[in-house]
């Protein structure tokens, strides 16, 4: 099957109940995914603590494109394409630093200010004015010129038309926001650095999985389970340790996660954990809850931290958890490549012990010696070797199936209901047919 300008065989790879397997394996539809849904929607840039200061920058990618996040003379965030429009070279090619006033290429020193604009060009008297006026590289480095910094959380649309920034995330944006407010000051800092872990699969089964409320006490009983088997066993009166209350909620059964919920909400966006979540029972903090009273006052304090969300999925591709400060990012590497990256917030005016709680859970759940993630690490290779088989040809997805579902809006569900993923492959075959034209 071709899929390039054809939308119609696009679509129909997305059914009610049932997904194509090629949405996974086939590396045409991973080409397109680049260059189509990748461009028409909302992609997370990076958080704004990254470049606090005029010329602070960091590199990244959206889909395939390499971009520059960048902090302006003028104090505004920019994101720029991270290429030379002389010769094509990669003009940041650091992590992140600062570069001060200006870009300069390595390859023949041309030099842009941090908004993209052409500063100069070297021997410019060996450039006819008028010719040189009417080439695209006078134009500088080409700017993404949407760009949303939403209360630190920096978003962009790679596509000069299209949703906007508000109509795309609607209430979705619930999540950032009490992820903040539980920073007594309102504000979050990335802190701790980034955990990246290469997993070979595609990155929808990643994006798949943090809405899969039926596999944890399966996968993860061989390693949660271990754990919290040793802890039973420790000499009545012990401590419990941090870890053991971050490990033991993976393997609690279909019940639990069933009563905690799922809410679904437009354009691919929804999150488990709506009554109840994982992240429910810390221990808590010492200082905390008086920082936050005093800053907010009782009530409100109550409705902040009394919302434990489980995992919230912002289409296309990353996951906050706001009760613990930490998002992931799937970058796509390939059809059967992904790159994750796993990022830990500082909740500003907060006893650090937040913080190390926060950095525990990163390393115990999302790094390359994480316990429990090479559970799923091992399960996504099965997938993406079992998907080509010619066995069978269509992913299941019909878990607790409304008819009705899909014209209905911002809903609440059984905690391990389907719809969630549903609601992200619905999406995904949208957003990328948006702007795809069919061949005559």
């Amino acid at each position: 099957m071709h899929y390039r300008n054809n939308p119609a065989a696009v679509s129909a790879l997305v059914r009610p109940t049932e997904v194509h397997k090629d949405l996974f394996i086939d590396d045409e539809i991973f080409e397109l995914e680049m260059e189509h849904l990748f461009a028409n929607t909302w992609v997370y840039v990076g958080h704004a603590s990254q470049v606090p200061n005029p010329g602070d920058f960091y590199t990244t990618t959206i889909g395939d494109q390499p971009v520059i996040m960048v902090r302006h003379t003028d104090k505004t965030i920019r994101v720029l394409h991270n290429r030379c429009p002389h010769k094509g070279v990669m003009v940041a090619a650091d992590t992140c630093g600062n570069t001060g006033k200006f870009f300069r290429c390595p390859y023949h020193a041309w030099t842009f200010k941090t908004d993209g604009q052409l500063l100069s060009v070297p021997l410019k008297k060996g450039y006819d004015p008028d010719v040189f006026k009417a080439c695209e590289a006078s134009q500088g480095m080409a700017p993404v010129q949407n760009v949303r910094d939403y209360r630190g959380f920096v978003f962009c649309r790679l596509s000069a038309e299209g949703q906007s920034f508000d109509a795309f995330f609607g209430e979705s944006l619930s999540t950032i926001d009490n992820m903040v407010d539980r920073s007594p000051a309102g504000e979050l800092q990335v802190a701790g650095g980034v955990l990246r872990y290469l997993h070979d699969c595609n990155w929808k089964m990643l994006v798949d999985n943090q809405t899969d409320t039926c596999h944890p006490m399966v996968a993860h009983e061989s390693s949660a389970g271990t754990a919290v088997r040793v802890w039973e066993e420790a000499p009545e009166g012990t401590p419990k340790p941090m870890a053991v209350e971050q490990f033991a909620p993976f393997i609690s059964p279909y019940e639990f996660f069933e009563g905690m919920g799922i809410r679904v909400w437009e354009n691919g966006h929804g999150h488990t954990g709506v009554s109840n979540s994982i992240h429910a029972a810390y221990s808590p903090v010492p200082a905390y809850l008086e920082a936050m009273e005093a800053a907010y006052g009782k009530e409100r304090t109550q409705e902040i931290l009394g919302d434990t969300r489980h995992n919230t999925t912002y289409f296309p591709n990353i996951m906050v958890k706001g009760p613990i400060q930490t998002l992931r990012i799937f970058k796509p590497l390939a059809a059967n490549k992904t790159l994750v990256e796993s990022w830990t917030f500082r909740l500003v005016g907060a006893p650090d012990k937040l913080l190390e709680r926060t950095l525990m859970y990163n390393r115990l759940i999302n790094a390359p010696t994480s316990v429990v993630g090479h559970d799923d690490h091992e399960v996504y290779e099965r997938s993406q070797h079992g998907l080509h088989s010619r066995g069978r040809d269509w992913v299941n997805v019909a878990r607790l199936y409304e008819s009705d579902e899909a014209g209905r809006k911002n809903e609440i569900t059984n905690g391990t209901s389907e719809w969630q993923m549903r609601n992200q492959y619905q999406a995904w075959a949208r957003y990328m047919t948006a702007t795809m034209k069919e061949t005559a």
